[in-house]
C-alpha cells in the first residue's frame, strides 16, 4: 500500500467540496415543503435535516459500493480522472443552485465521472450495462412512482377528512399533519443521507484505489464515512434557500397533508433504492412527489413552465457535467501545469457564481417570498372569467348618470288603476 500523495489528498478534498454542495443543493428535498407550509421555521428546518443526513450517511455503503465498483473499470483509471469528473459535478451544482433549479447533484457526479473516464480511456471504460441498470432507468422510474405514490396519498387523504366541518377538528387536524410533515422530512433527511452520502464515500474510495491506498473492492473506510457525512451535513445547514424556494412553492402551492404526502412518498421511494443498491436522485424523487401532491388535491395546480425548466436542467445534468468532465480531464493529462489549471478554472468559476449570487441574495429571511413561477401568466379562461366578473353587488357604478323611466301608459290603458279624487 502507498501513501496518500498531494495529488490524492487534493483530490479527496475535492470531493468533500463536492458533497458540501451536494448537500446544500438537496437541502430543498427534505425541507422545502415543511418550511414552505410554516410546519418549521427555516433554520430549525436545516438543522434537523443536517443532523439526520450525518446520521443516515451511516446506516448503508450499498450506494457507494455501485460507484466505486460499477460504474466505471477501476484498472487503469488514473487518479487525475476523479478530479476532473469532481470538477464537472461541481460547477454544474453551483450553476443550478444559481438558478434555483433542482437538478440532480447525483448525476452531475456521475456525468462528470463518465465524461472524464471517456476522454482518459475511452468507452470502454464505461460499464454500460450499471449505468443503464442503475442510473438511467431509476431516473425516470423514481419521479414517476414517487409522483404517482404522492398523488394517490394526496387523494386518499382529502377522501378520508371531506367530512370533518368542525372547527377544532379541522385544527386538530392541522396540527396532525403538521407534525406528520416534520417526521416525514426527518425520513427524507435520513434517506438522503443513505443515499447521497453514499456517493462521496464511492468517489474517495474510487480514487483510493486508483491511488494504490486500498484494493479493488473495498468497503469505504471509516474515516471515509465520518468526513463525507460531516461534509453534506455542513452544507444541509447551510441552507440552498434558493431551491427550497422552487420546491416549496415554485412549483406548486401546498397545504399540510399535500406536504406529508409528498415527502412520505419521497422517503418511502429513496429508502427502498439506497437498499437496492440503485443510485437515483433524491432531487427527481422529491420533485415528482411535489407535483404528484399539487395534482392530486381538488383545484391543485402544478407550474408547468417552472416544471419544464427543470425537466430541462435534468435531461442537461448528465452531458453537460459529462462535457466539462472531459474538458478538465484534457487539461489534467497534460501533467502538472495542467492540474494547477483545472483547479484555478474551478476555484475562479466557483467565485464568479457566488459573486453572480449576491446581486438577489436569497435566504432563510426571504425563501417564503414570490417564487420562481408565481409570476407565470394566467391561463385564457382564467382571463375570459375575470374580464366578464360583474361588480360588487351594492356598489354604485361610478359612469351611472341617468335612469330610465318607467314607460308611460295611456288614460284608458285597462292596466292603470282609476284616479282618485
Amino acid at each position: 500500500m502507498e501513501h496518500i500523495t498531494l495529488l490524492l489528498a487534493i483530490v479527496v478534498v475535492t470531493a468533500l467540496v463536492f458533497d458540501f454542495t451536494n448537500g446544500f443543493h438537496d437541502t430543498a428535498n427534505a425541507m422545502a415543503t415543511t418550511i414552505s407550509t410554516g410546519a418549521l421555521k427555516p433554520k430549525t428546518a436545516v438543522a434537523m435535516s443536517a443532523v439526520l443526513n450525518l446520521i443516515g450517511a451511516f446506516l448503508s455503503v450499498e450506494v457507494a459500493k455501485t460507484i466505486s465498483g460499477g460504474i466505471v473499470n477501476e484498472d487503469g483509471l488514473r487518479t487525475e480522472v476523479i478530479f476532473a469528473a469532481l470538477v464537472g459535478a461541481i460547477l454544474w451544482n453551483l450553476l443550478t443552485w444559481l438558478v434555483g433549479l433542482p437538478s440532480s447533484s447525483s448525476h452531475a457526479l456521475f456525468g462528470g465521472l463518465i465524461g472524464a473516464a471517456v476522454m482518459s480511456a475511452g468507452w470502454s471504460s464505461i460499464n454500460g450495462g450499471t449505468v443503464v441498470t442503475k442510473v438511467l432507468l431509476p431516473a425516470i422510474a423514481a419521479p414517476l412512482v414517487a409522483g404517482l405514490a404522492a398523488m394517490l396519498a394526496t387523494r386518499l387523504t382529502y377522501r378520508i377528512n371531506r367530512n370533518v366541518t368542525d372547527p377544532n377538528q379541522l385544527k386538530s387536524t392541522a396540527k396532525g399533519y403538521r407534525a406528520g410533515q416534520i417526521a416525514s422530512a426527518g425520513l427524507v433527511s435520513l434517506a438522503h443521507g443513505t443515499n447521497d452520502a453514499q456517493k462521496t464515500m464511492g468517489i474517495i474510495t474510487l480514487a483510493l484505489v486508483t491511488g494504490g491506498v486500498l484494493a479493488p473492492g473495498s468497503n469505504p473506510p471509516l474515516w471515509v464515512i465520518v468526513s463525507a457525512g460531516v461534509a453534506i451535513a455542513l452544507g444541509t445547514y447551510l441552507g440552498g434557500w434558493r431551491i427550497i424556494r422552487t420546491m416549496g412553492s415554485g412549483l406548486t402551492e401546498l397545504k399540510p397533508p399535500q406536504g406529508f404526502a409528498a415527502q412520505t412518498s419521497a422517503a418511502t421511494v429513496i429508502l427502498a433504492s439506497s437498499h437496492l443498491g440503485f443510485s437515483l436522485s433524491t432531487t427527481q424523487s422529491c420533485s415528482g412527489a411535489v407535483m404528484g401532491a399539487g395534482l392530486g388535491r381538488k383545484g391543485g395546480v402544478v407550474r408547468w413552465s417552472t416544471a419544464t425548466r427543470m425537466f430541462v436542467a435534468w435531461g442537461l445534468t448528465l452531458p453537460a457535467a459529462g462535457l466539462v468532465g472531459a474538458g478538465a480531464e484534457f487539461l489534467t493529462k497534460q501533467g502538472t501545469w495542467g492540474i494547477t489549471v483545472t483547479a484555478i478554472l474551478l476555484i475562479g468559476g466557483s467565485f464568479a457564481i457566488w459573486l453572480a449570487s449576491r446581486r438577489q441574495p436569497v435566504d432563510h429571511t426571504n425563501v417564503n417570498d414570490a417564487a420562481v413561477g408565481d409570476d407565470e401568466p394566467q391561463g385564457v379562461v382564467t382571463t375570459a372569467i375575470a374580464a366578464v366578473q360583474p361588480p360588487p353587488v351594492g356598489v354604485p357604478a361610478s359612469d351611472l348618470m341617468t335612469t330610465i323611466p318607467a314607460p308611460a301608459t295611456a288614460p284608458d290603458d285597462p292596466a292603470r288603476p282609476p284616479a282618485t279624487v
